[in-house]
C-alpha cells in the first residue's frame, strides 16, 4: 500500500531561510487628503514610546486610524467597534497565525471544520461565521486556508453588520490584513525561534529604498513543529512575500506584490464527545469532549491528554497560496485616486480523521457485546480537495472638500470580481468512486473486523502508527490506493460582483459629525454539482442565482473634547444565496434540488445598532472604547414544514464590549477588552418528523437557544512593562466561558401527538488562559524575547463543532526568539 507521502502529505526539502522575525514597524494609514510624505531621520513618536530606524525597540499598542481609505475619520470618530492588532502585539504574544493572533480580541471564537466545512480559519465574529468575511489590504481573500501573519503589520477586526465596506456576508464583522509594503526606511530584521514540542521558525524582512523613488521588500518564513501536549501532531510551512514600490514617497506610486505560501501538516482529529443524542444517560443534558468517564459496559477511562485518533499513514493535510497584486495611486493634492487588481488561487487537500462521528462508540450504546460496550473510536475519513481562485479589481478616490463650511471627509469605491471554486473528494477508486473503506458500511462500527482493520481504536489508547490499509471496500482483500475522485466529480461554484459604494464623514461642527455610507451589489453566483464517476452523460446541472443588494452605514458622532466621543450608529448586512463560494457550510447555500430555481431563496439581511463612547488618553497614548450593541437578523433561512427552505428564521444578539489599547506610561503598554453577549435563536424554523407516512410539526431544537460559538463572557488582557530601558516583562490572560457547539433532541408520536423530551446540548467549558513574556535587549540590534503560553499547561477546548468532536487547545509552549535589526 502506498503511504501518504505518496498521495499528498510528502514534504519537499524546502529552503532554509537563515534568518529571523522582524520587529514590524508600524505603518501609519495612508491619509485621505494627501499622500504620506518622506520620513524624516529623526525618531517617530508612537503612543509615548520612541522608534529609531535601526535599533530594535518597542512599538505602540494603540492605532489611530484603520489602513482602509473607506475609513473616513479616525477610529476616535468611527461611529463603531473596531479592534486593531498591531505589529507590536503580534510580536510580543509569538502569534505566528491568523487563529493565533484573534486570541487577543475578546468577542471571536474559532469554529471547527468538518466533511462541508474546509480546514482552515472559521473565526465568529459576535456570533457569525466569519471565514468568507476576511480582506487583503481591504480587497476580500477568498480560500478556505490558514493564514500566516509573517508578512502582516496589523490586523483589523469591524464589529457588527460590515456589508457596505465590504459586499456579501460579514453580517457579524469582517477581517482585514494589512500586509508588509515598502517604506522609505532602510533596515534588515531577522529572528529565529526555538521552543519545546520541537517548535523552531525563522523569519526574515528586508526593506531597501533604492534612492528616493523605488523601494522593494522582502519578507520570508519557515516554520517547523509539533504541538505541544498532542500525540503525532506536527506542522510544516514556508513562505515568502516580494514586493517593489515605484514612486516611494508619492505623489504617484506603482506597487507590485508576490505572496506565497505553502503547508505540510498532520491535521488534529479533536476529542468526541462523550455522549450522542441517542445514548445519553438520564438526567444528563449536555456533554462535553470525553475526558474520565465510565462506560455503559463499565469500564472507567481517562483519555490521556495527548491521545490522537488519527493515522499518520493515512492522514494529510496540504495547502497552497498565491497572491499577485498590483497597485496604482496618484495624489492630486486634496483627493487620491487608486486601484488595485489582485490574482489570487489556493488550493488544499487533506484526509484527515473525525472521530467516531456521533456513532456512540465512546460511551457505548449496549453492554451486551465489546462492538458496543464503550470506549471505542470508530476512524472516519474525512477527506476534500480543492481549488478557489479569483480576479478582482477595485478602484478608491477619496479625500476631502468643503461644501460651504461644511468638512466632507469622502470614499467612493468600484468593484468587480470573478471568482471560482472546484471541491472534490479522494476516493479508494477513482473509477468507480468508491469511498475510503473505513467501515461506513458496517453495523455496528466498530465489530471485531474493523477492529482488526485499524478502522476502529480506543479511546483512552489510541495508536496513530497503527498499520492501517487502504482496501478497496470494507469486505475487501484487494488494497488500494487513496486518489483524487475523478474531475467531473468535483463541485464547481463561480460567482461575479460588480459593486459601488460610498461613504462620506461630514464635520458639520467641530463636536458633531455625520457618518453615512452605502453600497451596491449585484451579486451572481452559480453551482455546477458534481456527477457520479461513472457517469457517461456529462452534461451538468447549472443552479444560478442573481442578487441585487444594497446595504448601508449610519452614524452620528458627539465630540465632548477634541479626543473623545460619543456615537450611535446602525448598519446592515446582506448574505445571498451561495456567498460561501462553496468554501465553507453556509446557512444560506444555492439549494441544489427543486427549489433552487424559485423564488424560494432570498437574501439574510442582519441590521445591528450601537452605541458608545471613545476616549483617547495620556496625550493620545492610551484608547479607551466602550459600546452596547444589538445585532438581529429577522429573515434567517431556515426550514419550514416538510423540508422546504423559509426565510422564517429570526436570530438575535445583545451585548457589551470593553476595549483598551495603547500606552499608559512610556513603559507600561496594555491591549484586551471584555465582551458579554446575550445571544438568543429566537425562531430556528420547524423539524418534520414522520411516523407511518403521517407529518408532524414542531419548533426546531434550536428555537430559544444560545448561539453556538458564541460564549456569554469573553475577556483578554495583555500588557508588557519595561523594568529597565533593556529588560521588559509581560504576560497576559485569556478568558471564555462556556461555548456550545450544537443542540438536539428526542421526538417520538405517543397516543396520535408528538412529543418532545430529552434535549440535548454539546459544549466545551469555559477556561482561564495565561501567558507570559519577557525580553532583554543585548544592543541596539540584538535582542533575546522568552513566551511561556497557556503557562499553567491548562487543558481546555478552543473549538466547539456542531455534533462530533471539539477541538483540545495545545498545552504549555516555552518559545525563545532571538531578533536582530540592522
Amino acid at each position: 500500500m502506498e503511504t501518504a507521502e505518496k498521495f499528498g502529505r510528502a514534504q519537499a526539502n524546502q529552503p532554509a531561510f537563515l534568518a529571523m522575525s522582524c520587529v514590524g514597524l508600524l505603518v501609519s494609514a495612508p491619509a485621505l487628503a494627501q499622500a504620506q510624505p518622506p520620513k524624516e531621520a529623526k525618531p517617530a513618536e508612537l503612543g509615548g514610546v520612541t522608534v529609531t530606524d535601526t535599533a530594535i525597540d518597542e512599538g505602540s499598542y494603540k492605532t489611530d486610524k484603520l489602513d482602509s481609505p473607506k475609513a473616513t475619520a479616525p477610529l476616535v470618530n468611527t461611529p463603531r467597534s473596531v479592534t486593531v492588532i498591531p505589529a507590536q502585539v503580534i510580536k510580543d504574544t509569538a502569534s505566528a497565525t491568523l487563529s493565533e493572533a484573534l486570541r487577543t480580541v475578546p468577542g471571536i471564537t474559532m469554529g471547527a471544520g468538518e466533511g462541508g466545512n474546509p480546514l482552515g480559519d472559521r473565526p465568529f465574529i459576535r456570533g457569525f461565521d466569519s471565514q468568507a468575511s476576511t480582506y487583503l489590504d481591504g480587497v476580500r481573500d477568498i480560500g478556505a486556508q490558514s493564514r500566516e501573519v509573517f508578512a502582516v503589520e496589523s490586523i483589523e477586526v469591524v464589529k457588527g453588520s460590515d456589508s457596505a465596506m465590504g459586499g456579501r456576508g460579514n453580517a457579524g464583522g469582517t477581517l482585514n490584513l494589512v500586509t508588509k509594503m515598502p517604506t522609505a526606511d532602510r533596515f534588515v530584521a531577522a529572528s529565529a525561534s526555538y521552543g519545546n514540542a520541537d517548535y523552531k521558525r525563522a523569519t526574515l524582512d528586508v526593506n531597501q529604498p533604492l534612492g528616493d523613488f523605488v523601494g522593494v521588500r522582502f519578507n520570508a518564513m519557515w516554520h517547523d513543529q509539533d504541538v505541544a501536549g498532542r500525540d503525532a501532531l506536527f506542522q510544516k510551512r514556508w513562505g515568502i512575500a516580494p514586493s517593489v514600490k515605484i514612486g516611494l514617497t508619492g505623489p504617484t506610486s506603482l506597487t507590485a506584490s508576490y505572496y506565497h505560501l505553502e503547508t505540510d501538516e498532520l491535521p488534529d482529529s479533536g476529542i468526541p464527545y462523550l455522549y450522542t443524542a441517542a445514548n445519553f444517560p438520564a438526567g444528563v443534558t449536555e456533554t462535553s469532549p470525553a475526558r474520565n468517564f465510565t462506560t455503559i459496559g463499565g469500564r472507567t477511562v481517562s483519555v490521556p491528554r495527548g491521545a490522537f485518533y488519527g493515522l499518520k499513514d493515512r492522514d494529510f493535510r496540504k495547502t497552497n497560496v498565491d497572491n499577485f497584486t498590483l497597485r496604482a495611486e496618484h495624489d492630486f493634492g486634496g483627493v487620491t485616486l487608486r486601484n488595485t487588481s489582485r490574482y489570487g488561487r489556493s488550493s488544499q487537500g487533506y484526509v484527515w480523521t473525525q472521530p467516531d462521528d456521533q456513532q456512540g462508540n465512546v460511551y457505548g450504546t449496549s453492554a451486551a457485546a465489546t462492538a458496543t460496550a464503550g470506549g471505542l473510536v470508530w476512524r472516519r475519513a474525512n477527506t476534500r480537495y480543492s481549488t478557489s481562485q479569483g480576479l478582482i479589481n477595485q478602484t478608491d478616490f477619496f479625500g476631502t472638500f468643503d461644501t460651504g463650511g461644511v468638512k466632507h471627509s469622502f470614499a467612493a469605491s468600484l468593484e468587480y470580481s470573478n471568482e471560482r471554486s472546484a471541491n472534490g473528494t479522494y476516493v479508494s477508486n477513482a473509477l468507480t468512486g468508491a469511498a475510503i473503506a473505513t467501515g461506513s458500511t458496517i453495523s455496528p462500527r466498530c465489530s471485531a473486523a474493523m477492529i482488526a482493520r485499524y478502522n476502529c481504536t480506543t479511546i483512552d489508547a489510541p495508536n496513530p502508527s497503527d498499520p492501517w490499509v487502504s482496501y478497496a471496500a470494507d469486505g475487501s482483500t484487494v488494497q488500494a490506493t487513496i486518489e483524487k475522485s475523478l474531475p467531473r466529480t468535483r463541485t464547481l461554484s463561480r460567482a461575479t460582483t460588480k459593486g459601488a459604494s460610498l461613504f462620506d464623514t461630514i464635520t458639520i461642527t467641530d463636536a458633531l459629525l455625520v457618518n453615512l455610507g452605502g453600497r451596491f451589489d449585484r451579486y451572481q453566483t452559480a453551482i455546477l454539482p458534481g456527477l457520479a464517476a461513472t457517469a457517461t452523460n456529462l452534461d451538468r446541472a447549472t443552479y444560478t442565482r442573481e442578487d441585487d443588494l444594497w446595504t448601508y452605514q449610519a452614524g452620528v458622532v458627539f465630540k465632548p473634547t477634541a479626543e473623545s466621543s460619543l456615537y450611535a450608529s446602525t448598519s446592515t448586512s446582506a448574505t445571498p444565496p451561495g456567498s460561501f463560494l462553496a468554501q465553507g457550510s453556509e446557512g444560506n447555500a444555492v439549494n441544489v434540488t427543486s427549489q433552487a430555481l424559485t423564488d424560494a431563496l432570498k437574501v439574510e439581511k442582519t441590521k445591528s445598532y450601537e452605541i458608545g463612547a471613545k476616549a483617547n488618553l495620556f496625550q493620545e497614548s492610551l484608547s479607551l472604547t466602550i459600546a452596547a450593541f444589538r445585532t438581529e437578523t429577522k429573515n434567517a433561512r431556515a426550514t419550514a414544514e416538510n423540508g422546504v427552505v423559509a426565510y422564517i428564521g429570526e436570530r438575535l444578539i445583545k451585548g457589551i464590549e470593553l476595549g483598551f489599547n495603547g500606552n499608559i506610561t512610556e513603559a507600561w503598554n496594555v491591549f484586551g477588552g471584555y465582551t458579554y453577549m446575550d445571544s438568543k435563536i429566537v425562531d430556528g424554523g420547524i423539524t418534520t418528523t414522520t411516523v407511518n407516512g403521517v407529518n408532524y410539526f414542531a419548533p426546531s431544537v434550536n428555537t430559544g437557544k444560545q448561539f453556538p460559538n458564541t460564549p456569554k463572557h469573553s475577556m483578554t488582557a495583555f500588557t508588557n512593562y519595561k523594568i529597565t530601558p533593556a529588560f521588559t516583562l509581560g504576560g497576559g490572560a485569556i478568558y471564555m466561558s462556556k461555548v456550545y457547539g450544537g443542540y438536539s433532541d428526542t421526538r417520538a408520536v405517543t397516543n396520535g401527538a408528538l412529543v418532545i423530551t430529552r434535549p440535548f446540548a454539546r459544549m466545551v467549558p469555559g477556561y482561564w488562559r495565561f501567558d507570559a513574556n519577557a525580553s532583554y535587549k543585548i544592543s541596539d540590534a540584538l535582542q533575546l524575547q522568552v513566551n511561556v503560553n497557556n503557562l499553567t499547561n491548562k487543558r481546555y477546548y478552543d473549538r466547539a463543532f456542531t455534533a462530533h468532536y471539539a477541538n483540545q487547545a495545545p498545552g504549555r509552549t516555552a518559545i525563545a526568539t532571538l531578533s536582530v535589526k540592522y
